[in-house]
C-alpha cells in the first residue's frame, strides 16, 4: 500500500523540481513533513530544494531538539523565518494561525520562492480535503476555492505522466505530494523505513500527542502508545479524529485561515 502511495508522491517530487526555479519544503519537526523530507532524499541524490522553518519561539524544546538532530542525519541547512506574535483574531491566539501566513509572507519575499511544498494529508481536516496537489496563491496569498457555491477551481488533471503546468498570474504555487495520504499511511511509512519521529508522539504519563504544533496550541490525548507499532495498532482502533488536540482547527478557524493563505 505504502508503495503505491510513494509512486504518486514521487512523482508530484519531479514535477515539481521541474517545473519551479526556487521551491521550498516547509518543516515543522512534525511526523508528516519529516517524511516528506525523507521521502526526498530518497528521490534525489543532492537534496535540491531549500528547507524552510516557521518558527514563533514557543515550540516544545523536544521538537527543537529533534530538528537540530534530524538536520544531522539529512544534512541541509535550514531557513527560519520568526512568527511575530500578536492577537490572531480568527484562531483567538498569538502563537500560530494568521501569523504564521504572514511569517510565509516575509519568507517568500525574502528568498523569492515559487513554490511551497506541504506535507499536508487529506484526512487531516475537511477543508484540506479539496485541495490540489498543485494550488496556486495570489498575491495576497488567498485560497479562492468557492463564490456563491460554485467551484472557483478548474480541475486538475495528473495521470502520474501529465501535470497541470500552467498556473496562471499567480504569486506562488502550493504542492501538496502527500494529499492523497491518510495519518495511518505515515506511520506505516515511519516504521517500514525506522524513521526517527519526535518523541511527543510516544505516551509519557499516559498521554501523548497526536499532532505536534507549539506548546501553545497543542492538546494531549489519552494514550499508553510508547512505540511506533503501538501507535499504528492504537489508530486501527479508533474514531478519535486526529487534530482535536490543535486548537486553532477548532469550528470554523481552518477554513477561514485556509482561505487567507495558511497552510
Amino acid at each position: 500500500m505504502v508503495e503505491t502511495l510513494l509512486s504518486k508522491s514521487e512523482y508530484i517530487l519531479r514535477e515539481t523540481r521541474s517545473l519551479f526555479k526556487n521551491p521550498a519544503v516547509l518543516w515543522s519537526g512534525g511526523k508528516d513533513s519529516t517524511v516528506l523530507l525523507h521521502m526526498i532524499s530518497e528521490v534525489f541524490p543532492d537534496f535540491p530544494f531549500k528547507v524552510l522553518h516557521l518558527d514563533n519561539g514557543k515550540e516544545f524544546a523536544d521538537t527543537y531538539d529533534y530538528m537540530g538532530e534530524m538536520k544531522k542525519v539529512f544534512g541541509f541547512e535550514v531557513v527560519t523565518e520568526q512568527i511575530e506574535r500578536k492577537h490572531d483574531d480568527i484562531t483567538k491566539l498569538s502563537c500560530c494561525g494568521h501569523n504564521k501566513t504572514e511569517a510565509l509572507k516575509r519568507a517568500i519575499r525574502k528568498h523569492g520562492f515559487d513554490a511551497i511544498i506541504v506535507g499536508i494529508r487529506w484526512d487531516e481536516h475537511g477543508i484540506r480535503g479539496i485541495e490540489r496537489y498543485f494550488s496556486p496563491r495570489d498575491k495576497e496569498f488567498r485560497w479562492k476555492v468557492f463564490d456563491m457555491g460554485k467551484s472557483l477551481q478548474d480541475a486538475e488533471f495528473v495521470s502520474w505522466g501529465i501535470a497541470v503546468k500552467d498556473f496562471g498570474d499567480c504569486d506562488h504555487v502550493r504542492v501538496h505530494p502527500l494529499l492523497h495520504w491518510a495519518e495511518l499511511d505515515i506511520w506505516n511509512y515511519i516504521e517500514e523505513n525506522n524513521l526517527p519521529v519526535n518523541g511527543l508522539y510516544f505516551s509519557r504519563s499516559g498521554q501523548r500527542f497526536r499532532s505536534i504544533g507549539c506548546t501553545e496550541c497543542s492538546v494531549a490525548v489519552g494514550s499508553n502508545a510508547r512505540t511506533v507499532r503501538n501507535i499504528i495498532h492504537e489508530l486501527e482502533n479508533t474514531k478519535e479524529e486526529e487534530r482535536e488536540g490543535r486548537k486553532q482547527d477548532k469550528e470554523y478557524a481552518m477554513e477561514r485561515l485556509r482561505s487567507l493563505g495558511y497552510m
